[in-house]
């Protein structure tokens, strides 16, 4: 089993799921009481969250790489960043250690060519929706990517930030977030991408009438089972 190196901690609250869901496949896959072998570099959110908004990505980036080298040196086997806006900066950490990095978009992409679709909707930080470092992944896959309008755009990467970041998991807001999915669907959305990991602590398969993407859940999996393929 190789050693699964987490950059976590942005926000804890969607690290948690990580952690949970890749001791689950790793347990399912191997029986008894098998777990996951994970090194965790815990980022506090609240340095990330300033640069973002300050648009110091480089600066953010370096906290990352630092985290990065540490995982490496410590023995982990390839990285996994355990959030969606910060794949931004997955470039700088790419080139600066020599581990692999499972980036959360190409495992998102690969799960919808599973699921046979092809027009999606992307739900996300500003950040992620509007910028191409994770929407231009997703259309060089082959997929048709469509946002909600600006407004609605807002209500989302407010939500992320002033509820889901913190915990607070508010009906008012699951209702917003169920009405942007329908507008999506509306616009010929076959699913929707839950393009923030906190995003599957709102919202459930049963709250939309297409798939939903949750990237946390989806990234995590395919961790455990890349943790669990034969090593040249």
């Amino acid at each position: 089993m190789k050693t699964i190196g987490l950059l976590g901690g942005m926000s804890w609250e969607s690290t948690v799921p990580y952690y949970q869901t890749i001791n689950r496949v790793v347990g399912n896959r191997l029986g008894g009481l098998h777990s996951a072998k994970i090194l965790l570099a815990s980022i506090d959110f609240h340095d990330i969250e300033r640069l973002q908004h300050d648009g110091r990505w480089p600066d953010a980036g370096e906290i990352l790489v630092d985290a990065a080298r540490k995982l490496e040196g410590a023995g982990a086997a390839f990285l996994v960043v355990c959030t969606n806006t910060m794949h931004k900066v997955a470039p700088q950490i790419e080139a600066a250690v020599d581990l692999p990095l499972l980036h959360i978009a190409d495992a998102t992409a690969e799960a919808i060519a599973e699921a046979g679709l092809q027009r999606v909707g992307l739900l996300g930080t500003r950040f992620t929706m509007e910028e191409d470092f994770y929407r231009g992944r997703l259309e060089a896959a082959g997929l048709a990517v469509t946002v909600p309008a600006e407004s609605d755009r807002g209500i989302v990467h407010q939500v992320i930030y002033d509820e889901l970041c913190h915990g607070k998991i508010l009906e008012p807001s699951r209702a917003q977030f169920r009405r942007i999915v329908s507008g999506l669907v509306q616009q010929g959305c076959e699913g929707v991408i839950l393009g923030c990991t906190e995003i599957g602590l709102l919202l459930a398969e049963d709250d939309a009438s297409v798939p939903l993407f949750d990237t946390a859940a989806i990234h995590a999996e395919r961790a455990a089972l890349l943790s669990l393929e034969a090593t040249d």
